[in-house]
């Protein structure tokens, strides 16, 4: 059993490093969708990581249409600011995927509107002036709703 996060075109590298061990942690396969901000090898993303990375199950991807024809067929979330649905309201399955874009950008408007109906969102104040959550804290608490769903399969 398994819950898929998929980062498409990340570029912020402690950001990707945290998702990664949150990924070993909890047994989640991490797919990361080039162009990559950063270098897979940079010091900053080794260290967020910290040791964690030899028990991440990582999967690089060339872009998001190489991602998507691989997985074709596959249940995908798109987690966006965008979303009519709440990420409560997503009925997480086993090898779903969740996907989420670029930490200045999201995933492309494009690919939102062609896959609305998988859109997801996290509530957010109205009154705020922030755009977004941050992408680690976001695919946090996405992922644990999957996991909870799921009667979090194999953690302690």
């Amino acid at each position: 059993m398994a819950i898929h996060i998929v980062l498409v075109e990340p570029e912020i590298p402690p950001n990707t490093g945290n998702i990664a061990r949150t990924a070993a942690a909890t047994d989640s396969v991490l797919h990361l969708v080039k162009p990559l901000g950063f270098s897979l090898d940079e010091k900053s993303l080794r260290r967020a990581g910290l040791d964690y990375w030899p028990y991440v199950k990582l999967e690089v991807h060339e872009s998001l249409e190489e991602f998507l024809k691989k997985y074709t067929g596959r249940r995908m979330w798109l987690s966006t600011t965008k979303g009519e649905k709440l990420y409560t309201e997503a009925d997480f399955r086993d090898e779903d995927m969740i996907l989420f874009g670029r930490e200045t950008a999201g995933l492309p408007k494009d690919f939102i509107e062609a896959n609305k109906e998988w859109a997801i969102r996290i509530p957010m104040s109205s009154d705020t002036r922030l755009r977004s959550f941050n992408l680690s804290n976001a695919a946090n608490i996405v992922l644990f709703e999957a996991l909870r769903q799921l009667d979090f399969p194999g953690l302690e």
